[in-house]
C-alpha cells in the first residue's frame, strides 16, 4: 500500500507537529507500507497568505503521480486537510484556531473576519466527506463538534521518544518544558514562584518568541536566584532534566494534546496543570497522577510547595502516572490499526 502524508512546515520550526508527523511516517514503515510525507511551507500571518494556501491545497491532487497511484492518504493539518484525495482518513491535530476557539469577532480585523468565513465554510463543507475521522485528543473532538458539527474519535499517540524517559532520584526543582508563547503560559509559573515558599527552583526549558519578555519578568521580579530560562535542550538533557525533577508544571490554556502531559507520565513524575488547560486534563487525574489547580499563581505556588513537603507522596503520584499511562494502550501499534481500519 502506498500512502502519503500531506503536510505544511513552517521553516526551521520544528515542534509537536513535526514529530507528530515523523511518528506516523515511521509507525507506517515499520508495519512494511510504502510512505511519503509531502509538505508545503506555511506560515500564520499574513491572513491572505493562509487564504492562498487554502486555495493550493484545494487544488491538489494526490491520487496519483506521474502514473503512479497511491492508495491513502492521512491528512492530519489545516490546510493539509483540503488536499484531493479518493480515500481519505483525517487525524486532526487542530484546526486553525485563530478563526475558531480563539477568534473574537469583536476584535477582529477585516481581514481575520474574511479568513473566518472562509475556513469555516470549507472546513465544514470539505471535512465530513472524509469517511474515518479521528483527532489526536478528546480536546479536539470537543471543538470539532462545537464549532463544525463533525463528530470524530480521539485517538492517542506517544511522544517522540517514548522509550528514552525514566525517573531518577527528585532533586528540588521543578520542571517546565515547552515553546515560550503566551499560550504556554510559562509567566503564570514564573509569578508563582512569587508565592512559593519552599526552597524550590523552577527550570523552564524551550525557546520562542517571549524569551526576552520572560527574562523581563524574571529580572522585575528579583526571580533570578530561583527561576532560570536555560533555552532549548537536546533529548538527552531533556530526559535527564524531567528525570531528576520534583515534579512537571506544565500549565497553557486550552491545550490540543500537551507532550509534556505524557513525558511527565513516563518519567513517573507528578504533573501540575490547570483546570482550563485543555488536553493535560484527559490524562492527569486531581490527587492521583498530578494535581489540577485554578489558573493563577498563588494556586499553582500551593501545589508546588505541597509536593515539596510530602516528596514521599510526590514519588508515590509519579508512579500511578506511569501505571495509568500504560493502562491507556497509548501505541503506534494501535495508531495504525485504527486509521487503516485493521
Amino acid at each position: 500500500m502506498k500512502i502519503l502524508i500531506p503536510s505544511v512546515q513552517t521553516p526551521f520550526i520544528k515542534g509537536g507537529a513535526f514529530y507528530l508527523i515523523l511518528g506516523l511516517e515511521n509507525a507506517l514503515k515499520s508495519r512494511g507500507y510504502e510512505v511519503e510525507s509531502v509538505s508545503l511551507p506555511f506560515k500564520f500571518f499574513p491572513e491572505s497568505f493562509i487564504s492562498g494556501m487554502i486555495d493550493v491545497w484545494c487544488g491538489l491532487d494526490f491520487n496519483s503521480f506521474n502514473g503512479i497511484d497511491t492508495d491513502l492518504a492521512v491528512v492530519l493539518q489545516f490546510p493539509a486537510y483540503y488536499v484531493n484525495h479518493k480515500n481519505k482518513v483525517l487525524w486532526l491535530m487542530h484546526q486553525h484556531r485563530a478563526v475558531y476557539d480563539l477568534y473574537d469577532a469583536e476584535k477582529a480585523e477585516a481581514g481575520l473576519k474574511t479568513l473566518n468565513e472562509k475556513i469555516t465554510e470549507r472546513d465544514s463543507s470539505i471535512l465530513p466527506g472524509i469517511a474515518s475521522k479521528f483527532t489526536i485528543s478528546r480536546n479536539v473532538s470537543d471543538r470539532l463538534l462545537k464549532f463544525n458539527g463533525i463528530d470524530s474519535v480521539p485517538l492517542y499517540h506517544p511522544p517522540f521518544g517514548e522509550n528514552n524517559f525514566y525517573c531518577g532520584e527528585p532533586y528540588d526543582y521543578i520542571f517546565y518544558p515547552s515553546r515560550l508563547e503566551g499560550l504556554k503560559r510559562q509567566e503564570m509559573l514564573i509569578n508563582a514562584m512569587k508565592y512559593v515558599k519552599s526552597p524550590v527552583k523552577a527550570v523552564i526549558a524551550g525557546s520562542g518568541g517571549l524569551k526576552k519578555y520572560l527574562s523581563y519578568i524574571i529580572d522585575k521580579s528579583n526571580l533570578n536566584d530561583r527561576v532560570r530560562l536555560i533555552g532549548a535542550v537536546s533529548e538527552d538533557e531533556k530526559y535527564v532534566l524531567y528525570a531528576r525533577c520534583l515534579s512537571v508544571v506544565f500549565c497553557p490554556q486550552d491545550e490540543d494534546y500537551g507532550y509534556v502531559t505524557l513525558e511527565a507520565m513516563l518519567s513517573s513524575k507528578p504533573l501540575i496543570t490547570c483546570a482550563d488547560s485543555g488536553g493535560p486534563l484527559e490524562f492527569i487525574e486531581d490527587g492521583g497522577s498530578g494535581f489540577i489547580a485554578e489558573p493563577h499563581p498563588e494556586a499553582l505556588a500551593e501545589k508546588i510547595d505541597l509536593l515539596y513537603r510530602n516528596k514521599n507522596k510526590a514519588k508515590e503520584m509519579g508512579k500511578y502516572a506511569l501505571e495509568s499511562y500504560r493502562k491507556k494502550n497509548i501505541s503506534w501499534d494501535n495508531v495504525v490499526n485504527r486509521l487503516l481500519g485493521i
